[in-house]
This record gives C-alpha cells, structure tokens and sequence, in this order.
C-alpha cells in the first residue's frame, strides 16, 4: 500500500509553498489516518508538530524550512516517499513541568527541549534548588536556570554553557543562566528520572517567568519539573544524520 503523508507547515510563505508543492506529488491524509507526518518549518514549528501529534501514532519527519533546522532534515521533494522509508527514528520522552503562582494557580505544561525560568524584572532571580527532596542550593542568584534534555541540550541550554547531552544517555542537564552568585557554578547533570523543583525567593520584587518549549507562564513561586516516560515522540532522521549524530557534530564545529 502507499505511504500515507500528513503535511503541516508554518505559517511561513516558503512553507507553504513547499506544503502546496509536495501535497500536488504525494496527497495529504489526514494526520489520524497518516503513516507518516512530515513539518515543514524551523525548529519551533517542529516542537509544535510533535506536541499536537503527541496522541497520534505516526511518527513526525521534518523538513527545513525556516531559519534553523536542528531537528529538521533536508528539504526535498523528489525522492521523499525513499527518504522516509530509509529514515531512522529516535524516541524521546518530554519533561513535565507544574508552575505555581503565590495565589495558589497551577499550570502544567511538557516540554521536548528544556523548562526554564528567567527573570522578569530588572533585578536578578533568587531561586531555591531542590532535588529529589534534597535542598541542593539554598540561593542561587541568576538571570534565570534551566533543565534540559538530551534533545534540547544544543538549544537554549547550550547557549547557556550547558553541556551537550547524548541523545540516549539517560541524564538532564540543569543549567544555570548568567549565574552572579555562586559566581563559578556552571550546574548539574541529573539523572533522568530526578524530580527538580525550584523555589522563587523575594517573588516580589524579583519576579521569575517559567517557560516550557515557549508556553509562558508569569509570576511562578514554584516550578517542579520531572522526565515524562509515559510519553514518547517518535522523530524521523535521514541515515546517518540522527540526532546523536548531530549531537556530535555540533560539539566540533
């Protein structure tokens, strides 16, 4: 039987025209029914696919198609029903993230990348670092911290000095931002299945935003953030240019 295609793309003009050019050569099933779900964008819209797929069987296969394409493969439109065919899978489990406000809100939110919290005000974040039930940093004075996975651990984390995660190793990386006191800390690797929670001091005039893959939440007291193994996001990769690959060659260049 022929592959079945589900095509999705930013609302970028170049990504929709590829959407119109490769659904005129292949269809589009609908993503129920799909085999296969190919994104054509940037990273963002990737993460985005692979949050609104997350319930559907089918694997995402992405194509760049915007100005950066960590996770994305080549765009072409010639050979594609081969390319995907050939493709190798990775699977990766999302983090949990619960943020709570001081008047008692909760917000849940996953993140395939990392969970963040960042100052929202021009003073610098006090944050309170628990692990596993274990105070581990009575005051960490930053412009914010992270926690990241091996799949994330190229973006923001990396950016932020955070080290470069194997894709199958099973450990998140908690990353400091800009960190002022203790001036040299430069963080932690953690084991996958540790349960994070960071405690927002001096809320008030120190206000601290958390993030999950972009969804923001504002005015967090509290963020526990935990490995979700219950979820997995299938992602499709031309041979031999997997995400441990790329995880590699990002460390050289």
């Amino acid at each position: 039987m022929p592959l079945k295609i589900a095509f999705a793309a930013s609302r970028a003009p170049v990504a929709q025209t590829a959407r119109a050019a490769l659904i005129g050569r292949y269809g589009d099933a609908h993503p129920a029914q799909a085999d296969v779900i190919v994104a054509l964008g940037g990273d963002g819209f990737m993460l985005q696919t692979l949050h609104g797929s997350q319930h559907l069987n089918a694997p995402v296969y992405g194509m760049n198609r915007g100005t950066i394409g960590f996770l994305m493969n080549e765009y072409g439109e010639s050979d594609l029903v081969a390319r995907l065919e050939a493709a190798e899978e990775a699977e990766l489990n999302p983090l949990s993230m619960t943020a709570s406000t001081p008047e008692g809100q909760s917000h849940k939110a996953l993140a395939i990348n990392e969970v963040s919290l960042l100052r929202a005000g021009p003073q610098a974040a006090k944050l309170r670092i628990t692990v596993d039930g274990r105070l581990r940093m009575d005051e960490l004075v930053c412009d914010g911290a992270l926690v990241s996975t091996p799949a994330g651990s190229t973006a923001y984390n990396y950016s932020a000095h955070g080290p470069v995660l194997p894709i199958g190793s099973d450990v998140l990386a908690l990353t400091a931002v800009a960190a002022f006191r203790p001036r040299r800390w430069r963080g932690a690797l953690l084991p996958k299945m540790a349960k994070v929670r960071f405690d927002v001091l001096e809320g008030d005039k120190r206000p601290v935003m958390a993030e999950a893959d972009s969804r923001s939440f504002a005015n967090v007291s509290s963020v526990e953030i935990e490995s979700e193994p219950s979820i997995v996001h299938r992602i499709l990769f031309d041979p031999g240019h997997g995400l441990e690959e790329r995880l590699i060659s990002e460390q050289f260049n």
